[in-house]
Parts: C-alpha cells; sequence; structure tokens
C-alpha cells in the first residue's frame, strides 16, 4: 500500500493530518496539472477513473482500464513523475453502469471490470454495491451490499498483480457521481450509527467469506459529511454538524473518511475537512469547470483581438455539440430554454465536461489556440476575462494557461492537505 495513503489514519491519530487529493477526471490536461503540481512538490499524485468513465466496454470516455492507464503513464512520463509517486484509482465500482440488468448480470459485469481495473496496476478501489439493479429497490439493505461488495474484493484479491499494494474504499453515502440534479439547501451528514454500521457488516461479511486480511487494508469509508453541489449552488461544509460522525473514527483504528462532491469548497472547508477525519478529497467537475472557464475567457479574448477569428467561434461550436447530441445533460437540467442553455455552458455539475473530447471541440480549441499563438494579451484584455490567475501569463501559450488555471484549484487542495505541515 502506498504510503501517502496508509499514513492518513496514522497522521490523523497523532494530531498532525494530513490529506490527499484524489482528482477523478479523464481530461488529458486535467490530468497533466495534478502530475505537474506533483513534480514540483514531490507529493504523490491520486488519479481516479469511474465505474461510468472506464470499464471494460470504454465507458462514455471510450477507454479501458488498460487504455486509461497508459494515458495517465503517458503523461507521467512526459512531466518526469516518478512512479512510485503515482495512484491510480478507481471510482464507484460495482454495477452502477450495468444496474438495469438483472442482480447476477450486473454483478458479473462489476467482477469484469474489477478485474480489468486490478490487472491494470489500480490499486486505490472504492467497492460500490450500494445500488439495485433490476427488480430491486433503487438503495439496498447493508448485508447484501456487504456481500457484493466481499464478492468484488475477492475478484481483486484474486488477480491483482500484488494484492497487498491494494487500498479498498467502502460505503457510499453520496448521489450518483456527478453531482447532484436538483437544488440543494441543506446536505445532512451521514448519522454515526449509519457510518458505525457500514463498518461492521462490511468487517463481519469479510470475515465470514475468509477476506478478513483483505478487510485490513480497507482504509476509508465513504459517507457523506455534509457537502454536495448542485447545478446552480454550493452547500459548504459546517464542521459542527459532521462533529458526531467524526468521532466515529476515535472507535475504528486504522480508518478515515473518504469525502465526495468536495468541488467548489472553500480553502477553509477543505482544510477543516482533513482536519475532522475527511483527508481524502475528491475533486472531478470543479477541475473541468475552472478549465472550461479558462477556455472561454480565451475565446472572449480571441474575439477581441481577431477580427478574422469570429464572435466566440469556441462557445457557438460547443452549443452546437451540446444540441446535437444532448444524451449527457438533457435528463439533468430543468427549465426554459433560456435556462437550459445557461446550465449547457456554466452549470456547477459541468456536464459539457463529456464534450471536450469530440473531434470538433478539439478542432476548435486548435484554432483558438492558433489565433493567439505569438500575441501578448494585454493585461486590460486578461483581467478582463481571465481574473484571478497568476501573472505573467500574458504571452504564455494556450495550454499553459488552461493548466494555470486548472492548477489554481489544486493548489487549494495542496492547502487543505498539507494544513499541519
Amino acid at each position: 500500500m502506498y504510503p501517502a495513503l496508509k499514513r492518513l489514519a496514522e497522521s490523523r491519530r497523532s494530531g498532525k493530518p494530513r490529506g490527499i487529493t484524489s482528482v477523478c477526471s479523464a481530461h488529458p490536461l486535467v490530468i497533466r496539472a495534478a502530475i505537474r503540481r506533483g513534480v514540483a512538490t514531490g507529493e504523490a499524485v491520486l488519479i481516479e477513473a469511474t465505474c461510468n468513465q472506464v470499464n471494460q466496454d470504454g465507458g462514455y470516455t471510450g477507454m479501458t482500464p488498460a487504455d486509461f492507464r497508459r494515458l495517465v503513464l503517458g503523461i507521467a512520463n512526459e512531466e518526469g513523475l516518478a512512479s512510485d509517486n503515482l495512484i491510480l484509482g478507481g471510482d464507484h465500482l460495482g454495477p452502477n453502469p450495468w444496474k438495469s440488468l438483472a442482480p447476477d448480470m450486473a454483478m458479473e459485469k462489476a467482477s469484469t471490470m474489477i478485474r480489468a481495473y486490478v490487472e491494470a496496476g489500480f490499486e486505490k478501489l472504492h467497492l460500490d454495491t450500494s445500488m439495485g439493479c433490476a427488480n430491486e429497490p433503487p438503495a439496498l439493505e447493508d448485508t447484501l451490499v456487504a456481500e457484493r461488495a466481499a464478492a468484488l474484493a475477492r475478484i481483486a484479491e484474486t488477480h491483482a498483480p500484488d494484492n497487498k499494494r491494494l487500498a479498498y474504499i467502502i460505503g457510499t453515502e453520496v448521489p450518483v457521481p456527478g453531482g447532484a440534479d436538483h437544488l440543494l439547501d441543506v446536505v445532512t451528514p451521514t448519522t454515526p450509527e449509519a457510518a458505525m454500521a457500514t463498518i461492521a457488516i462490511h468487517r463481519q461479511i469479510f470475515r465470514e467469506a475468509g477476506l478478513a486480511e483483505a478487510f485490513l487494508r480497507v482504509i476509508a469509508a465513504v459517507v457523506q459529511p455534509g457537502v454536495e453541489f448542485g447545478h446552480e449552488n454550493v452547500v459548504a461544509y459546517q464542521p459542527e454538524q459532521a462533529k458526531r460522525l467524526s468521532a466515529v473514527l476515535d472507535q475504528t483504528e486504522g480508518l478515515v473518511f473518504e469525502a465526495h462532491s468536495t468541488d467548489y469548497q472553500s480553502v477553509d472547508a477543505l482544510t477543516s475537512l482533513v482536519r475532522d477525519g475527511f483527508p481524502i478529497l475528491k475533486v472531478g467537475p470543479g477541475l473541468t469547470f475552472a478549465l472550461r472557464r479558462a477556455l472561454y475567457g480565451l475565446d472572449l479574448i480571441a474575439s477581441e483581438l481577431d477580427a478574422t477569428y469570429g464572435a466566440r467561434p469556441l462557445a457557438r461550436m460547443m452549443e452546437h455539440l451540446l444540441q446535437n447530441d444532448p444524451g449527457h445533460w438533457q435528463g439533468h437540467y430543468r427549465g426554459p430554454e433560456a435556462t437550459l442553455r445557461a446550465l449547457r455552458h456554466y452549470s456547477y455539475s459541468d456536464r459539457i465536461r463529456y464534450y471536450w473530447p469530440l473531434p470538433e471541440a478539439q478542432a476548435a480549441i486548435k484554432r483558438l489556440a492558433s489565433a493567439l499563438e505569438g500575441k501578448t494579451i494585454p493585461d486590460t484584455l486578461f483581467n478582463q476575462f481571465l481574473p484571478g490567475l497568476p501573472a505573467g501569463l500574458n504571452d504564455a501559450s494556450t495550454e499553459r494557461i488552461l493548466i494555470a488555471a486548472v492548477d489554481k484549484v489544486l493548489a487549494d487542495y495542496a492547502v487543505a492537505t498539507r494544513s499541519s505541515d
């Protein structure tokens, strides 16, 4: 097991909590920004793929776990990241992509997926079997969830190149990946009783299945600390509301909590999460949101600097792509057309991220980069459309500016995860 993961519980008990940022994105520039920061700081870099994003059938990225590993390793090699400073994780590994199938069929697909993940070298595994499949209730009772999680752990233990390097995450007290689909005012933290029950039943089922040693590799449980984001709002972390939940860790030696949907939280909130026993901070849409914001800023700048570039052609191309294939957003956004248009481009859920890999989008970004190549952006324009980015980027490449935009978000996580230094 990687020291950066193993030390999480130890550092909390020692009174010097440390955390780790879990970068949940398949966008190459986001991955590059995370790895470049890791090279600069010497800190471990944790990159995670989700079950819907990457699986044996390709997921929505078209990548298998082996493909995703090649992508990340290729960038790591280009950036000079030491191999022992890179951790690959799999998030929400379970039957979710196939929950419309009968339970046996969905679990068979999930078993094939987790085998593909471990054989590709993924070592941090979130076992998530909480969702009901065909003819089952949406949420399953704890014993069945634990039994299915143990079945997947057995596959991982059997097929991993070195099972002693595995680190498991259990539980899933969060909405499905990507944020909530409705306006949120308050998010209630997981009760201490529910958290303890999840841990206890998994420990029992693992032991009964002959996987007691594997359970020793469980490093965290996913709970809801009271953070979430919807399409248009963010629920901020309130430490007092999670105080009783945090106290559970005093009774569960060797474990911490993993916090999902920490996107858009303040530095203070992220720091408090690490301090309170939620040191694994998962972030995804918040990073591609920053990337999109910078792309649209550059699109506006190019429109101002070059009359031949046109009026926001990148944004217009993205609207065309969003309208042409609405499958990634149509079932999630609601309201009149003006509201839908704003959500398509600017929602915190950032479902536009599914469209950046399309050839037309990539061609539009390439045209944007060409329009700005060799130009120095005046301070007035830079500050108008790219406020908050570091100084000295006026004549930087488009890629460097985009990476700086993502890194600005990652910098907040770096402060939070090293707050006890």
